[in-house]
This record gives C-alpha cells, sequence and structure tokens, in this order.
C-alpha cells in the first residue's frame, strides 16, 4: 500500500515521522510547493519525493496537508484524476473548517473521506488526533488508519460537529502550553536558574503533570490541590495566577482559535 502526502508542513510532517515508524519509508510519497521541504523530509524518513498527480493517481491512502484555503482549489485540480481510478482510495483531511460535505464537492464524487485533526507532538507519538469519516469509508479504512498511525499517539473518533471545538483544544493547545512553558522558564531563570535547567524542569513537570491527568483518571482541580499545602509556595503562586486571570484567558485563547476556525476558508 502506498501512501502519499500532499503538503508536507509541520503539522504533515509530523505525522509522516510518526507514520514512518510503523511503513516502509520507500511506500510513503511525498509532494509539497516548495519542492525542497519534501525532499528534506523524504532524506530524514526514506521517502519518495512525488507529485500531486501521481499521489491522486497512485496512492491508496492520500493525506492532505495543505492550508484550509487551498485546499478547493487542490481537490477541484485532482478531481479529474481521481474520476478516471479504478483502484479504492481514500482521502484524509487535516485542514481546520472544511467539512465532509464540502470535501466530497470539491473532489467532485462520493469517495471515501476521514478528517482528522492532529497536533505536532505525534511526531514523538504524543499526538491527540481527532476524526470523523463520511459513510464511504468502511471499518477497515479506519482500523488501517489507526494502525499505521499507532506511533502517533492518541485517537479519537469524534462527532464532526464538534471538530472545530477539539481543534481549539488539541491542534492549537500545543502552541498555548508551550507558551506556558516559556514564561515558566523565564520565570525560573529570574530567579537564577540557568536557562537550560529552567526550561528542562518546566517541560518535564508538564509532561509529567499531562501524563498524571490521564493515567490517575482524576480532576485537574483535585491534582492542584494536593500540590498546595495551607500557607505554602504553590498556593500563593496560583493566587498569582488567579489575579492575571489566568484561567480566564486560557478559556478566551480557545474561544478565540475556535471562533477562528470556522472563517478558515
Amino acid at each position: 500500500m502506498n501512501i502519499g502526502f500532499i503538503g508536507t508542513g509541520n503539522m504533515a510532517g509530523a505525522l509522516v515521522r510518526a507514520l514512518c515508524k510503523t511503513v516502509d519509508g520507500q511506500q510513503v510519497w511525498l509532494s509539497n510547493r516548495t519542492v525542497s521541504k519534501a525532499q528534506e523530509l523524504a532524506r530524514e524518513v526514506g521517502a519518495t519525493v512525488s507529485t500531486n498527480e501521481a499521489i491522486a493517481r497512485a496512492c491508496q491512502v492520500i493525506y492532505l496537508g495543505v492550508k484550509p484555503n487551498m485546499l478547493k482549489d487542490l481537490l477541484e485540480e485532482l478531481a479529474p484524476v481521481l474520476r478516471q481510478r479504478s483502484q479504492d482510495f481514500v482521502l484524509i483531511s487535516m485542514a481546520s473548517g472544511v467539512n465532509l460535505d464540502e470535501l466530497a464537492d470539491y473532489a467532485g464524487g462520493t469517495y471515501p473521506i476521514i478528517r482528522i485533526m492532529p497536533n505536532t507532538p505525534a511526531a514523538v507519538g504524543a499526538g491527540m488526533i481527532l476524526y470523523c469519516a463520511n459513510q464511504a469509508v468502511t471499518q477497515q479504512m479506519i482500523d488501517d488508519m489507526l494502525r499505521s498511525m499507532a506511533a502517533a499517539g492518541r485517537f479519537d473518533a469524534i462527532a464532526e460537529k464538534q471538530m472545530d471545538a477539539g481543534s481549539a483544544v488539541a491542534g492549537c493547545g500545543p502552541a498555548f502550553a508551550c507558551l506556558f512553558m516559556e514564561a515558566l522558564a523565564d520565570g525560573g531563570v529570574e530567579c537564577g536558574l540557568s536557562r537550560k535547567q529552567a526550561m528542562e524542569y518546566a517541560a518535564q513537570m508538564l509532561m509529567g503533570s499531562a501524563k498524571l491527568v490521564l493515567e490517575s483518571g482524576q480532576h485537574p482541580g483535585a491534582l492542584k490541590d494536593a500540590v498546595c499545602s495551607p500557607g505554602g509556595s504553590t498556593i500563593a503562586g496560583v493566587h498569582a495566577l488567579e489575579n492575571g486571570a489566568f484561567r480566564s484567558c486560557a478559556m478566551n485563547a480557545v474561544k478565540a482559535a475556535f471562533e477562528k476556525t470556522k472563517n478558515l476558508k
């Protein structure tokens, strides 16, 4: 089975790296508007550099990794090639804000289409990937995707109407988390830590805290309370965050990302 990626930006590149941990790189075809980007990624993972048309003509799985505002033109350009195919294939779009019906309309056929919302931690096996599919997609197609992308992280089937909300948390969230991590490290440096120490401590702490939430099943509020001793340092820090409307700012970030996603096309 040949698996093609049209577009090799940061998100698609993360998935390619995960895929090539379980699939022979020679089965992975890459194309990109800037060919040098596809070539660089292909050298890294042992994949093959190709073209949009060749991928549309020959690959059984076609990942669409272009920006939402470019997807309509891309699929309309490839539609004649897709119509000529006799072999089964599935289109997998990672574009925010473009729904399954729109994808089918752009592609010009009732093809099997899966929408996914990955995030960049997929590159290190810690991704959170949301997905939904149209009625032409078989369970075997979904199973094949999940099996081939197992190294990317966690997958969750989600109703399409919830995809934009899920994207605002899981897809955009790594940027918010990295901003918080950077701020924590800056605070550590101000308090006397080296930049290297501060960054390592902040990163490991966030990774460990996230793992604790997922594996313990406890609410983050309860885990926060467990660290806050009466009259202690942690509750003083929590108070400072609340003075800065920390939780409100985080909620506003998710809502802003959600509203923007609805207007990306």
